[in-house]
């Protein structure tokens, strides 16, 4: 296995405040992305733990989570962290939507890069286990219907492919509960087709039957992918574990007035320093969600006060009175549910976590909600950058060798790329004489506009335009050059699709489009294991992994 490091910014479409994060080890004391994290990713102080003023009753929240995990066909290891945890263990938690096919790599990332800080803070004396989430009461489908493919080989199939699991009656239901049916077996035929029939395959055809649910299939596979490492796996839609969570439900009922403006005065405070709220805080919007009588969940807005009046809610086109949702907390609390910036404080009135480990989308939700911890549980539960890195196989990487391409020029636009291989392409008699035009039409246009430019400033400017027409063409005839040696040598563009499907699949870093099961059947390593083992992060950036 060859590995490589990047800095994280070698990634597109990453906020400001996510990269200061990464970087707050070297910042100034008074840099402003401090303001809003109790401390650096890199500060081994979260080990140590915090003690929020709510949790449940621990033996409860060890028989509900054992129930579940053994249901899930766990391992010796999580039943021995389970004990760990009711004897008084800490967690590392992390958690994700429950995709198709355990959704993209990022998953196994996060999953492994909890399973690993678990380990160090363990092994540094302090007792802890490993805790999936999995957010199984969103209700949004199309986040999690749906799982990239590759073909098998460079040789293979060009391009992705998507398959999606279809639910046409699903409304605005959560979608964890959602059944799979009949309709999910030609999809998973598929998937094995796609993934060559590798092990995997196989123990996707045993988690994703017709008679599971998006959350129970996608429980089974990251359970049976991190077997050995204990992971402790969590659907804190159940009844129990909300009637646990029921006082920070009922908090964001009572105080959410006060909880409001704080997210307003925290966002203000983001943009003053020069970052973006993740979240829009609307003017009437509410922490959370109610699940109705048709079983559609709906977020709850709070409806204006006029006068002396009590407080009223509004989902859908139903009102509800205040003491209407204390009752249905009392009765039902699974019908109430938190919103993205109430669920890390929900999810710690639960669970013992020290820290959660996530992506650069909810190490952004964590400068925002900060505020609702220090309402709510009195302290902030520090958050971990999850691993992120890239997979490359044998056949990729002999391809990226033999045209000297990095990780930097896979991340281009597919066209940009397939330039670049037909300009090395070219003979190096034609790359001489180009680079000697180019550079003499250079040379003589600076010349020619500096000469207008001392005669007349206006004349000058208009010379700069016309010169830069001129470089411009000379641009064209690089790219007419590099376009013939690309029709010439027709394997240039199955490699560049070979490499851009793989590393920037639709314009996408990997780790966030491409399915995990997909880059697992492409190789024989343990990926899990791999993962596992260099989630520490010597590499504090974006890794490239050989395998």
């Amino acid at each position: 296995m060859t590995a490589e490091c990047y800095p994280i910014s070698v990634l597109p479409h990453l906020s400001a405040i996510f990269q200061e994060f990464t970087e707050m080890r070297s910042a100034a004391a008074d840099a402003p992305v401090r303001q809003f994290y109790p401390c650096s990713p890199f500060d081994p102080c979260w080990k140590q733990g915090t003690s929020p003023r709510l949790q449940p009753d621990r033996g409860e929240l060890v028989r509900v989570l054992r129930e579940q995990n053994m249901s899930w066909g766990c391992g010796e290891a999580t039943i021995a962290n389970l004990d760990k945890l009711a004897n008084g263990a800490r967690a590392v938690v992390t958690g994700q939507q429950v995709g198709l096919f355990g959704g993209p790599l990022l998953t196994l990332m996060k999953a492994a890069t909890a399973i690993r800080k678990a380990q160090v803070a363990s092994e540094a004396g302090v007792p802890h286990v490993p805790v999936f989430w999995m957010a199984t009461e969103d209700h949004d489908l199309d986040e999690v219907n749906q799982a990239a493919f590759l073909g098998k080989n460079i040789e293979g199939k060009a391009g992705v492919e998507v398959l999606r699991s279809e639910f046409p009656h699903h409304g605005t239901r959560e979608v964890g509960s959602l059944l799979l049916g009949d309709a999910i077996t030609p999809v998973v035929e598929r998937a094995e087709e796609l993934l060559g029939f590798a092990p995997v395959a196989e123990l996707l055809r045993e988690c994703y039957g017709p008679g599971e649910t998006l959350a129970s299939s996608f429980a089974k596979l990251i359970t049976a992918l991190f077997r050995e490492f204990g992971l402790i796996v969590i659907d804190a839609s159940r009844r129990e574990f909300h009637a646990m969570g029921a006082p920070v439900l009922k908090y964001a009922l009572e105080h959410a007035d006060e909880l409001h403006d704080a997210l307003l005065a925290n966002s203000e405070a983001l943009q003053a320093a020069g970052f973006h709220a993740q979240v829009l805080i609307a003017e009437n919007s509410s922490l959370l969600f109610v699940v109705n009588e048709q079983g559609n969940r709906l977020p709850l807005r709070r409806v204006p006060r006029a006068g002396g009046a009590g407080r009223e809610w509004k989902a859908g086109a139903r009102v509800y009175a205040q003491d209407e949702l204390l009752l249905l907390l009392e009765s039902e609390p699974e019908r109430l549910s938190p919103n993205a910036l109430l669920r890390p404080v929900f999810q710690d009135a639960l669970l013992p976590t020290s820290a959660y480990v996530g992506g650069p989308a909810e190490v952004a939700y964590f400068a925002q909600c900060r505020v609702l911890y220090e309402r709510i549980l009195g302290v902030v539960t520090p958050v971990l950058p999850r691993l992120s890195a890239t997979l490359v196989d044998e056949p990729v990487r002999a391809v990226m060798e033999q045209h000297e391409l990095s990780l930097r020029d896979a991340l281009e636009p597919a066209g940009d790329l397939l330039q670049k291989l037909g300009a090395r392409a070219i003979p190096i008699e034609g790359k001489r004489k180009i680079a000697a035009a180019g550079n003499a039409l250079d040379a003589e246009l600076s010349q020619v506009t500096q000469w207008m430019g001392a005669m007349d400033e206006g004349l000058g400017r208009s010379a700069g335009v016309a010169a830069n027409k001129m470089r411009y063409q000379m641009n064209r005839l690089r790219r007419l050059a590099a376009n013939w040696q690309v029709q010439k040598e027709t394997h240039l563009a199955k490699h560049a699709a070979a490499v851009s499907d793989l590393l920037f699949p639709e314009g996408h870093p990997q780790e966030r489009f491409l399915a995990g099961v997909a880059l697992l059947a492409r190789t024989d390593v343990d990926v899990p294991r791999l993962l596992v083992e260099n989630a520490e992060q010597d590499c504090p950036g974006h890794r490239v992994f050989g395998v």
